[in-house]
C-alpha cells in the first residue's frame, strides 16, 4: 500500500506510537511517506533519522510562537487549543500536494493522521477532496479520548493552571471529538476505556465499528531483560515525561502519601524520578537525599533494568500507559492502581501488582522489596505479558487489517 503518514510531531522513541508503526509499516513493504512539524534542532535530527525509516518525509519547522499565536487565536472560539498548536497552513499544503499529485488520484491508497492535534490536517483534507468529488480514506487515530483526559485533570490534577485548562478545554474538546468521530473514515484508540468515552460523545450517530481499538506496543528487543545486570535491592523508579500534569499529580502524590509509609519500614530505601523536564515541584522533591530527580536522561534501559520495583500510582490518565509497557518488557516487577491497570489486560498479583490506597501501595512495594523471589517471578509474568500482548510486528499487522477493510468499503 501507498500511505501518507500525518503526525504532528516528530516520531521518536519516546513518541512511540508513531515511530514503531511507521517503521514497522515499511517494513512489511509498504511506502510510507511521512508528515510532520518540527519545533527545535533536536527535533530537525529526528526528522533526518525518519528519512531512513520512510519512502519520503516531508517536514515544515513550526516555531513555538506560532503555536502560541494559533492557540491565542482558537481561544476566544469553540476550537480546542489542541486542535490548533500544531496547525501549519504551509503543511497543510504540502499534505495537498502530495494527495492530489495534479490530479492523478493515484497518489496514496489511505491518509493515516495521529492525534488530536493532527484532526485539522485530517478535517481540511476531507473537505478539498469533497470540493472536487474525490475521495481517499482517511483513518484518524485520535490514540486517547483527550476530552475524557481533561475531565479528569480538571478533577484530579495537583495543579491549579492544569486544572484550570482541563475546565476551560473539556467542553470545547468534546464538541470537537464529537464531530471528528463522524468525519472520518475510520478512528482508533488504544484502549476500550478511550473507545467508549468517544463513542458516549457520539451516542447513536456513530456506526458502531467506527472506532476500534488498537493498542500501544513496547519495543522488545529495545527494551529487554539485561541478566549481567543486578537489580538493586533497595531501589525504586518512576519514570514519564515529568513536565506532563498526570505524572507529575502521581509524583507529587507518592512522595506525599506512600513514600513515608515506605520508609518506616525500610528506611535505607531510594527512590530514582525519571524523566525529562522535571516540573519545579518535581526537581524540589531532591531535597530529600533518598531521592534523585534526574531529568532528561539518554537512555531509560539502565534505570528499568536495575529497579528492584517500578511504581506508577496513576490517580487519572487515559490510554495505555507506556511507561508501564517499558518496566515490564525490562522485567522491572511493577506496582499500579486500577488507573495504570484499566488499559491492560493483564492479571493482577500475576504479571504486576494492583493497590489504590496509600497503605496498600506501601505494603505492595514493601512486600516486593522484602521477597527477591516474588520480584523475579512478577517481573518475567510481566514480560511474558507484553511478548504475548504488545509485540509492534502484531500490532501492525492488525493496523494493516484496519487498512485494507476502510479502502475495500471505501
Amino acid at each position: 500500500m501507498k500511505l501518507l503518514y500525518v503526525v504532528p510531531y516528530v516520531p521518536n522513541r519516546i513518541r512511540t506510537r508513531p515511530y514503531n508503526l511507521v517503521r514497522q509499516l515499511t517494513g512489511r513493504g509498504h511506502q510510507v511517506t511521512l508528515l510532520t512539524v518540527w519545533t527545535n534542532e533536536v527535533e530537525r535530527l529526528d526528522v533526518e533519522a525518519m528519512r531512513n525509516e520512510c519512502r519520503r518525509v516531508v517536514a515544515t519547522p513550526l516555531p513555538p510562537a506560532r503555536s502560541i499565536w494559533n492557540c491565542l487565536l482558537a481561544l476566544p472560539t469553540r476550537k480546542p487549543l489542541q486542535s490548533v498548536y500544531c496547525w501549519h497552513p504551509d503543511l497543510a499544503a504540502k499534505m495537498w500536494d502530495l494527495v492530489w499529485d495534479g490530479g492523478s488520484r493515484g497518489a496514496f491508497d489511505a491518509v493515516h493522521i495521529e492525534h488530536l492535534r493532527g484532526a485539522e490536517y485530517g478535517r481540511t483534507l476531507k473537505a478539498k477532496m469533497r470540493r472536487v468529488g474525490w475521495r481517499v480514506p482517511v483513518i484518524w487515530d485520535s490514540v486517547d479520548c483527550i476530552s475524557l483526559l481533561f475531565r479528569l485533570t480538571a478533577a484530579q490534577s495537583a495543579g491549579r493552571v492544569s486544572r484550570a485548562i482541563g475546565w476551560l478545554e473539556s467542553g470545547r474538546t468534546e464538541a470537537y471529538e464529537r464531530r471528528a468521530v463522524q468525519e472520518f473514515d475510520k478512528v482508533l484508540v488504544t484502549s476500550k476505556v478511550d473507545s467508549d468515552a468517544l463513542h458516549a460523545l457520539s451516542a447513536t450517530s456513530v456506526d458502531g465499528d467506527r472506532i476500534s481499538v488498537l493498542p500501544n506496543g513496547v519495543d522488545l528487543e529495545y527494551f529487554g531483560v539485561d541478566a549481567a545486570r543486578p537489580r538493586a535491592h533497595n531501589m525504586l523508579v518512576m519514570t514519564g515525561k515529568m513536565s506532563y500534569h498526570a505524572n507529575v499529580s502521581m509524583v507529587l502524590h507518592f512522595v506525599k502519601a506512600i513514600w513515608p509509609l515506605i520508609r518506616v519500614s525500610l528506611p535505607d530505601v531510594r527512590l530514582w524520578i525519571v524523566g525529562k523536564d522535571p516540573s519545579k515541584e518535581v526537581r524540589r522533591l531532591a531535597g530529600d537525599p533518598a531521592i534523585r530527580v534526574t531529568g532528561t536522561v539518554p537512555d531509560l534501559r539502565p534505570f528499568l533494568q536495575a529497579a528492584a520495583v517500578a511504581v506508577a500510582p496513576l490517580a487519572y490518565g487515559v490510554g495505555i500507559q507506556n511507561k508501564i509497557l517499558e518496566a515490564m518488557a525490562c522485567a522491572a516487577p511493577v506496582v499500579t492502581t486500577s488507573q495504570g491497570l484499566s488499559a491492560l489486560s493483564a492479571v493482577p498479583d500475576r504479571d504486576l501488582v494492583v493497590a489504590d490506597e496509600p497503605a496498600a501501595f506501601a505494603a505492595a512495594v514493601i512486600g516486593l522489596l522484602r521477597a527477591p523471589d516474588r520480584q523475579a517471578e512478577v517481573g518475567l509474568s510481566g514480560r511474558r505479558y507484553v511478548e504475548a500482548n504488545h509485540a509492534w510486528p502484531s500490532i501492525a499487522a492488525r493496523l494493516e487489517e484496519v487498512y485494507h477493510a476502510v479502502i475495500r468499503t471505501g
